[in-house]
């Protein structure tokens, strides 16, 4: 197997950034992965009273500490880690080095927003003194847009600004809309990514979507977490001409709908098997593998698709959910940012654009090239997969 070589309008990601409960910065982010230590903690029950005991929050994250008071007096959490997040990556590089306001475009993923500020506007219409006596401060915050245009309007950024909702595969179907986003001249360099916050509210929702019979399985779901991670995605010309090193190439991806859950096993694994064969690739290329992890059923029909395609290949894992939490709309993100760093990893980057980690990660050689696969299955009827491969 040879290190992909590409031509110079092919896409490439060069720069990321994350926000988790590692900590803000991609060095925390890939130096946790590294240790394998979960992220997971007890949480303050009297400033995070619910279901839930622990979680995976970005440790001392505050909007307003995080930004500055201006500004940030009514904003909600999740626009505060997308701002933080966005704002981290454009650090590095220097915006002016990142093009023109008019043609830098932002692809963020959300499932829903900030879930708490629609809880508390719901209920402020409720509970007042008449049901339109609210805070019309507060109401930016409940569409679910909200992060996306504010992290566009903090930082200047002027081109296409979309929101994309999809569940756990929010984050590889916000990469495939940026990819077409470029390839139709839209945008030049595009960020793209996905945001999470925890909240009660989400809390209980999660608890509830996750029980059967609203009786939650022993030990309850698993602990929830927040988050963001940020790509820039630009053609592989762009990158060098800008003196930034391209981390990985985007080879491809594949997103199939589902009605019937029996039947995520042998969608899958079309899935996989489809966009390999897009690529012009073997299951036997695939060297590091960022599945989902999700302790269900759907985890269980994903880990057999996988086992179906790829045989006997045994690719390095990357681990996300079990060391940060279900981190939902955020989960699909940070399994492309772990895939990130180890193709980076073997290809010998610095961590300032290429990041590497060791024990949230199982199995697999030490070969200095490779393919990324990752994978996912959204409960809600769609599942997916991306490939990204080291650059020569």
């Amino acid at each position: 197997m040879t290190v992909t070589t590409i031509a110079a309008d092919e896409l490439v990601l060069s720069g990321w950034s994350a926000a988790s409960a590692f900590g803000l910065g991609a060095d925390r982010f890939t130096a946790g992965l590294r240790a394998g230590t979960g992220a997971v903690a007890p949480l303050d029950r009297a400033a995070w009273p619910g279901p839930y005991d622990r979680a995976g929050l970005i440790p001392g994250f505050d909007v307003a500490g995080a930004l500055g008071k201006k500004g940030t007096r009514s904003m909600d959490r999740a626009t505060g880690i997308a701002i933080a997040t966005v704002g981290m990556l454009l650090d590095e590089f220097g915006r002016d080095r990142l093009g023109e306001p008019e043609r830098l475009g932002l692809v963020l993923g959300t499932n829903s927003g900030s879930v708490q500020s629609i809880m508390d506007f719901t209920r402020e219409s409720l509970t007042g003194a008449k049901p339109f006596h609210v805070d019309p401060a507060r109401f930016p915050n409940t569409v679910m847009n909200r992060a996306a245009g504010q992290s566009a309007i903090w930082y200047g950024l002027k081109g296409p600004n979309t929101t994309i909702a999809g569940g756990s595969l929010t984050g590889l179907l916000a990469l495939n809309y940026a990819v077409r986003l470029h390839r139709c001249g839209h945008g030049e360099p595009v960020l793209c990514g996905a945001v999470e916050e925890y909240s009660v509210p989400r809390g209980w929702l999660e608890w509830h979507a996750r029980s059967r019979d609203g009786v939650a399985p022993a030990g309850g779901p698993a602990p929830l977490g927040e988050g963001c991670a940020i790509f820039l995605l630009e053609s592989h010309s762009s990158a060098l001409r800008q003196q930034r090193r391209p981390l990985a190439a985007v080879r491809g991806s594949r997103f199939l709908a589902f009605a019937d859950p029996a039947a995520v096993r042998t969608l899958l694994a079309r899935a996989v098997a489809e966009a390999l064969a897009g690529a012009g690739l073997s299951p036997a290329d695939v060297t590091v593998l960022a599945a989902s992890d999700s302790d269900d059923d759907f985890g269980a029909q994903e880990e057999a698709a996988l086992a179906d395609v790829l045989g006997p290949n045994r690719p390095t894992r990357v681990h996300c959910r079990a060391l940060l939490g279900d981190t939902s709309a955020a989960s699909s993100a940070f399994q492309l940012a772990g895939a990130l760093a180890e193709l980076s990893d073997r290809s010998g980057h610095s961590h300032g654009s290429g990041h590497s980690h060791g024990s949230g990660r199982s199995g697999g050689s030490e070969r200095r090239d490779g393919i990324a696969l990752v994978t996912g299955v959204d409960r809600d009827g769609q599942v997916g997969a991306t490939l990204l491969g080291t650059v020569g």
